[in-house]
């Protein structure tokens, strides 16, 4: 039963959901906030459209109210009595956490990374003669405590009482302790009775654990002490990793424990373990030098190395860009007028700029065309404006 596989997250999700079949309903007035008459005074004054307190006379009329964003307005969504309080877990997770709760409780190492005080034990888990369960004095609880080295746990209890923080302290909640030792029992024969008024004990039967006390808060290593009874019990209700459950079914078909992919889980052992270190090669000494990285786009010899037909293939690329080159050089040549056609086009063609030399030389001398308006021109324009002022 110990041997299942230790699953935090597993046992958070399902304490988590479990907490909130405890909660009681609650909520707001739902008058609170809404006591006054109020009413919005519309658009045109300059103001918000919120509802404002009716009336005069006093400073609270005008005020904002009802909104949650108004002084002794309502709260935004206010809370409601129906809501969905409690959670549905299903069984099978919540028999895999108590599974794991149950495997975890026999670590010592969880068991004191939660905080409990097993210097002193003999073994973990702690199992106990079925005597205890027909134990009905408080005395004699504690002294079997102080026997077994126990009760330096419950010291720690006892130590740790400090008052709450918050309005609990008003509400019948004042103190706050750590938890204690859980006893695990078979048959109540008075041992509820002996072990109850012990600070931060509690007592739980095998037939119904509860994860709330396996793992409070939702935190593996609970320190359990076991009845040999209750104990012997353990693999007929959850069964072990070749035998199914004989006292838990669900739809007639028996619980099976559940496994993990890995039997040993344990890296650093099996890492560590003769079978492989004696195929693992021995630790290398030093470091290896570092060599140059050597450019192959710009070594032929890396280029080779790597691609053994590169040197072909940049020969032949090499060869058809000259064939290209010579081809085009033979098309341009054939369309090129000859020397003697260049000459008589340059001698025949006036171009442009000679044109304009000419020009600006018969200006300078007096000769070129006047930029002057004609006279008759000057006149007609004389004569329309006369006309235009007459009319």
């Amino acid at each position: 039963m110990h041997q299942a596989p230790v699953r935090p997250d597993v046992v958070h999700q399902v304490h988590t959901g479990l907490a909130k079949n405890k909660r009681q309903p609650y909520c707001v007035n739902k008058y609170a906030g809404k006591s006054v008459s109020a009413a919005s005074w519309g658009t045109g004054r300059a103001v918000s459209r919120i509802p404002r307190v009716q009336g005069g006379g006093t400073h609270r009329s005008g005020q904002g109210a009802f909104g949650n964003m108004c002084r002794g307005g309502r709260m935004f969504a206010p809370t409601k009595q129906w809501r969905k309080w409690h959670q549905k877990v299903n069984i099978t997770q919540r028999r895999y956490a108590v599974a794991s709760a149950l495997a975890a409780s026999a670590v010592p190492a969880l068991v004191m990374a939660r905080g409990h005080k097993i210097d002193n034990l003999p073994e973990v888990p702690l199992v106990v003669s079925s005597a205890l369960e027909k134990t009905s004095k408080t005395a004699a609880a504690v002294a079997l405590l102080k026997k077994m080295g126990a009760y330096a746990d419950v010291d720690k209890v006892v130590a740790s009482k400090t008052m709450r923080a918050g309005k609990g302290k008003m509400r019948n909640r004042r103190f706050v302790q750590r938890r204690g030792p859980l006893v695990v029992y078979e048959k109540n024969e008075g041992i509820t009775r002996a072990f109850r008024n012990i600070p931060g004990v509690e007592l739980a039967c095998v037939d119904s654990l509860n994860l709330l006390q396996l793992a409070p808060g939702g935190h593996l290593g609970r320190f359990c002490i076991w009845t040999e009874a209750a104990f012997k019990k353990l693999d007929a209700l959850f069964g072990t990793h070749t035998k199914p459950s004989t006292l838990k079914t669900r739809h007639k078909t028996a619980y099976r424990l559940p496994q993990l992919q890995m039997r040993n889980s344990d890296l650093s052992r099996l890492i560590n373990s003769d079978e492989i270190q004696s195929v693992v090669n021995a630790p290398k000494v030093g470091s290896q030098p570092r060599k140059l990285k050597r450019n192959p786009l710009k070594v032929p010899e890396v280029m080779e190395s790597l691609n053994p037909a590169a040197a072909a293939a940049k020969k032949r690329a090499t060869e058809k860009q000259a064939a290209d080159i010579k081809v085009r050089g033979a098309a341009r040549t054939r369309s090129s007028p000859t020397s003697s056609t260049r000459a008589r086009m340059i001698e025949y063609t006036p171009t442009a700029t000679c044109a304009k030399e000419k020009l600006r030389e018969s200006r300078r001398a007096g000769k070129g065309p006047s930029k002057a308006v004609p006279k008759e021109r000057r006149e007609m324009k004389a004569s329309f404006l006369k006309q235009m002022i007459a009319d």
